[in-house]
């Protein structure tokens, strides 16, 4: 079939070998060569074509892309004519580039512009993600690893692309090139394509058209100011919607001005990933990567580092049961070893003391949280699936489940009595279940966006709750109410806790920060800022802190408060009488990110659960790993303590609740 190329023509298609189009009487071969065969895509500048080569024996298949600068009134014609002369001779010296399309011919025929490149044989990521779903974050790596040292040899070449998104990178069939010889480090597998639109247009902007696609371009970019970064923007913009499947425009939120993409994946990735594609969409440019160099610098020891098992350690062989170093080794990749740090993990001081007793299967998603009722007889279980089941430990089995929420459950706590039990939601509402009854209460509404968490006040009569709105609703249980909102955060509250002697409420947000407040008076006494990320989780010890725990300071009147943040550490403060907070020590776990936190009833050990399946052990007094327990085949997304102290509860992203026990209790 022949495609005629007239774009008023109203019956473009004609049959092969026609010289000239039946209905128009347009010329169907362009140069007396490429003929169109169908069209493959539309913007606003032009369209693309699926042709073929016939001044060749094998009718090679080729790409015509069409411009319309020429045709639609721009103020100057030989301007317009200069700019694509102009811009074709750089498309020529970046197809010489195996992952970018080789150009074959620039002209112009009768009114409009041509470009002629090399057909690329393959699915595009759009249609690869219709097909197969959301990326793994394997697969984001590898992309990241593919394409970035295409982008730097364009940004090299004075060349800014302006339209980076699913389709306009392209999955080769078939590998087309030996390039393995030539570029011993790429796989040749990504070709980034539609260079001709982006450039050639470049000189028009000063009629107020925006360039890209306004799902994926940076804000610099929409203005009409694209610089090299802006590349580096739609690409990681390009990640998170192959990693979700959701629009970019719904994986921001306009309220808060702050990207959400992470609530939206199936499966956590890796943090350092997460940290580098946040880097990558910084709405400015002052905090965004500045090239693809940088890019490449923190993203190396990323795809390099080697997970190395942890041996096992003699029982508390070591003095102070202080944390060892481990040197990991550089992998090799394409036979040459990458230049990375080594990577250094902790060794646990002894081997594990605390089995898993009973596994507890029922949820069908994730469990987000787990809670022991304070006789330690019952244990709650909030999940991804909206429900929340009642689990009786003596037997190991569901009691009965509760059901009301219309979204994700993210978090439930019971009363000081456990006569009630609350439960937090991504539905903004918090419900409150009478546990005597086995049934629902009332709910709370108040919050603008998800609740992450609750908590109760020591006297059980004040129930304060943190959410993606930045606030903390603290709520009078006895009359059902909202008493007052303490704001002050700069992003989502994902955690709160109140102090053992109920004085003092602290608070955990995606801005970095842990928040000390004054609650009753309703003021923000002391803000903690050593977390280099998100604030995840915090705890306040059960107990008053001994003496290790508070040396350099007066241990009278003060508290113990733990935090776990998705920088990848755990860290410890003294809270002073008047509230004010010190660090005391950090600790970091093997897996850059930390979930959850919780305090043995003693306050002697401190539970961390990880995003590499993993709860780790430490010793609170001083810093030391104590051990390691594996069994999850997810992450960890909460742990507990019983009130004795026997029995430690997890619940994790593979759907199940594990019960692990102590030697000796």
């Amino acid at each position: 079939m022949s495609y005629c190329l007239n774009p008023t023509c109203q019956n473009p298609q004609n049959a092969d070998r026609t010289q000239f189009c039946l209905n128009c009487g347009s010329k169907l071969l362009l140069r007396e060569r490429y003929r169109a065969i169908k069209p493959l895509g539309r913007g606003g500048f032009g369209r693309t074509f699926l042709a073929v080569d016939e001044d060749k024996p094998s009718k090679p298949r080729c790409a015509i892309k069409q411009f319309f600068p020429l045709s639609q009134g721009t103020s100057s014609s030989e301007k317009a004519a200069e700019l694509f002369n102009r811009e074709a001779v750089r498309l020529d010296e970046l197809g010489k580039h195996p992952q970018i399309p080789e150009l074959l011919a620039h002209f112009q025929q009768e009114r409009y512009q041509y470009l002629v490149q090399e057909f690329i044989e393959g699915q595009n990521l759009q249609q690869e993600l219709a097909r197969a779903g959301p990326f793994s974050e394997s697969q984001i790596l590898s992309l990241l690893k593919d394409l970035l040292p295409v982008l730097q040899f364009v940004h090299d070449r004075s060349v800014i692309h302006r339209d980076i998104k699913p389709p306009n990178i392209i999955r080769r069939r078939i590998s087309q090139t030996p390039i393995i010889y030539t570029y011993p480090t790429l796989t040749g597998e990504l070709v980034l394509v539609d260079f001709g639109a982006a450039k050639v247009v470049e000189g028009l902007r000063e009629t107020g058209t925006v360039i890209g696609s306004p799902e994926f371009v940076a804000p610099e970019q929409i203005r009409g100011q694209a610089v090299y970064a802006s590349d580096l923007y739609s690409l990681g913009v390009t990640c998170l919607y192959l990693l979700t499947q959701i629009s970019p425009f719904d994986l921001f939120d306009i309220n808060q001005d702050v990207w959400v993409w992470r609530d939206f994946l199936k499966v956590p990735i890796d943090p350092k990933l997460s940290r580098i594609l946040d880097k990558m969409i910084e709405p400015s440019l002052s905090r965004r990567y500045k090239s693809v160099a940088e890019v490449l610098k923190d993203l190396q020891p990323q795809q390099s580092a080697v997970q190395v098992p942890t041996p096992a350690a003699p029982a508390i062989s070591m003095p102070q049961r202080m944390p060892v170093v481990q040197n990991a080794v550089p992998p090799t990749l394409a036979g040459t070893i990458l230049p990375v740090p080594p990577m250094q993990r902790v060794v646990p001081a002894r081997a594990p003391t605390w089995r898993c007793v009973h596994t507890l299967v029922g949820h069908s998603n994730a469990v987000t949280s787990v809670a022991f009722s304070p006789d330690g007889g019952t244990l709650a279980s909030g999940s991804e699936d909206k429900t929340i089941e009642m689990w009786k430990l003596d037997a190991g089995k569901r009691w009965y489940t509760l059901t009301g929420h219309s979204d994700w459950v993210t978090c439930v706590a019971f009363s000081p009595d456990g006569a009630t039990l609350a439960s937090g939601s991504r539905d903004k509402t918090i419900q409150i279940w009478d546990l005597n009854k086995g049934k629902w209460w009332y709910a709370l509404r108040g919050h603008e966006d998800r609740v992450y968490a609750v908590a109760f006040s020591r006297d059980g009569q004040v129930l304060a709750s943190g959410s993606r709105d930045k606030t903390v609703q603290l709520w009078n249980l006895n009359k059902g109410r909202r008493m007052s909102a303490l704001i002050g955060h700069a992003g989502g509250v994902e955690a709160v806790a109140f102090s053992a002697g109920g004085e003092f409420l602290a608070s955990g947000s995606r801005d970095k920060t842990v928040q000390l407040w004054d609650w009753q008076n309703g003021r923000s006494i002391c803000t903690l800022a050593e977390h280099g990320d998100w604030v995840r989780a915090i705890v306040f010890a059960p107990t008053a802190p001994s003496p290790p725990l508070v040396r350099g300071g007066d241990a009278e009147g003060s508290s113990i408060l733990a935090t776990g943040s998705r920088d990848g550490t755990a860290k410890l403060w003294r809270v002073d009488a008047q509230g004010r907070g010190t660090l005391l020590r950090s600790m970091r776990d093997n897996s850059g990110d930390v979930l959850c936190v919780a305090f043995s009833p003693d306050g002697g050990v401190l539970a961390t659960g990880s995003r590499d399946g993993t709860i780790y052990l430490w010793d609170a007094g001083t810093g030391g790993l104590l051990e390691i327990l594996t069994g999850h085949g997810g992450e960890v997304l909460s742990v507990a303590f019983s009130a004795d102290g026997g029995s430690l509860a997890s619940g994790a992203g593979d759907r199940t609740v594990k019960i692990w026990r102590g030697i000796g209790h």
